[in-house]
């Protein structure tokens, strides 16, 4: 879907074009300020690491790339999953509930998953990627707002990155009509 509208800043008028792109070939096709979106799992994860006192997330794709730079920073924690299990040899899963067992005060985390990080490795033309939740849908909102770009893509990137799922698209059309400066009440459709 592609949307193209006229939003009114205090500095004048910005053309703003938001596309909602779904799983691997959207995040191919993404252009510009690029919010790869994964809610259940990957970047909820994010969120709570760095609430948790992380000190940096670097998010890759492969998971031998994973293995390789936690032998070059053994410092390092390793988090992620494929299939939904906690790789092997990984300090913890794709889940909050396990980030919460951890020290995470400075810690830099390599996180790779099978949908969102993939998202992000596939998104190779975008100008700058930030990642998405519903945890911190009005955060990017907001970043989003103050940027101003010509151009947003929203990819979703739904269950193990080749199946759609609801979350992810609810995601994306939140962020798209605060974009467009409604206020839709989320609740209800997370009933």
């Amino acid at each position: 879907m592609i949307y193209s509208v006229l939003l009114n800043f205090n500095t004048g008028s910005v053309i703003l074009d938001i596309q909602i792109l779904q799983l691997i070939e959207g995040a191919r096709q993404a252009r510009g300020l690029t919010v790869i979106i994964d809610v259940f799992r990957a970047f909820s994860v994010e969120c709570y690491a760095m609430a948790g006192g992380a000190k940096a997330i670097l998010p890759v794709g492969d998971i031998q790339k994973a293995y390789r730079m936690k032998a070059e920073h053994t410092d390092c924690l390793l988090v992620g999953e494929r299939g939904g299990m906690r790789c092997e040899g990984f300090d913890c899963g794709n889940s909050p509930s396990e980030l919460e067992k951890l020290n995470l005060t400075g810690k830099i985390i390599v996180h790779t998953t099978s949908a969102g990080t993939q998202g992000i490795a596939n998104g190779k033309d975008a100008e700058e990627i930030l990642t998405g939740s519903l945890v911190n849908a009005e955060a990017i909102v907001k970043y989003i707002l103050a940027r101003r770009p010509e151009r947003v893509s929203l990819v979703c990137m739904g269950l193990e990155a080749r199946t759609e799922t609801e979350e992810d698209t609810l995601c994306a059309q939140y962020i798209k009509a605060r974009l467009l400066g409604k206020h839709p009440d989320i609740s209800r459709e997370i009933d």
